[in-house]
């Protein structure tokens, strides 16, 4: 008889989610199939300025989240590798969109495998109804007043509305 030892699968789903969307949304639910567990990372990203603080956006993962087992949230500024390792990950879970997509997120890949040969990276390819959103674009639409209810989860679209103070819907 052998024993096999028991892995966890631990992905690590890491983003600025500024603010989350469906989308995300929807890698997450479909990562959690696939994985034992995923944390959530909301990454400091100093060539990107936030409209959400770290902090808003961790909460605003975990009110989203809260309902979903095995998923959790976290925040980190250093070299992602360096959480993996520190969290007893392997694996970097990242969502594509369109082909505009991959070249950056391959040679996101190629070096983190470079930094830590024990990190994969698995793609999920956005779901069809999210292929063209992301929390750029939406929070471009929204800060001139224009529609993007259905793209976040409700929660987050009324911090959104009030972050440009229109209240529109």
């Amino acid at each position: 008889m052998t024993q096999e030892k028991l892995v966890r699968r631990i992905a690590v789903y890491p983003g600025s989610f500024d603010p989350i969307t469906n989308g995300h949304l929807d890698i997450i639910k479909r990562g959690i199939r696939i994985f034992d567990e995923i944390i959530i990372l909301v990454a400091y990203n100093p060539s990107k300025s936030s409209l959400f603080t770290v902090e808003e956006r961790v909460t605003m993962i975990e009110e989203t989240i809260m309902d979903i087992e095995g998923v959790r949230v976290d925040s980190y500024s250093g070299l992602l590798v360096d959480y993996l390792k520190k969290t007893g990950a392997s694996i970097i879970l990242r969502g594509m969109r369109a082909v505009s997509d991959f070249e950056y997120e391959f040679q996101m890949a190629l070096m983190n495998r470079r930094q830590s040969r024990e990190v994969e990276t698995v793609f999920l390819m956005s779901g069809f109804k999210w292929f063209y959103t992301g929390s750029q674009i939406i929070k471009q639409v929204a800060s001139i007043g224009g529609s993007v209810k259905g793209l976040l989860p409700a929660k987050v679209h009324r911090k959104l509305l009030a972050k440009f103070n229109n209240g529109r819907k």
